[in-house]
């Protein structure tokens, strides 16, 4: 690829993520610099993985089933 930028599966590797979930984050603009060449990306070297926005604190764990008082 061109100097001073990955490919989205190289960004894949560094950020141990999968090549569809960079793709994602780059189309939706959460990393700073990634440049779209036809239907390729190019991520730039110094690009710092974007935080997981995901709920993780399983606060939404069976909310369904939860009863209000």
């Amino acid at each position: 690829m061109v100097k001073d930028y990955l490919t989205v599966n190289e960004a894949a590797e560094k950020w141990k993520l999968t090549p569809r979930w960079v793709r994602d984050m780059c189309a939706s603009g959460k990393i700073d610099g990634a440049v779209q060449f036809g239907r390729s990306w190019a991520i730039p070297k110094s690009a710092e993985k974007p935080p997981d926005g995901r709920i993780t604190t399983g606060e939404y764990q069976n909310w369904r089933k939860t009863v209000e008082k």
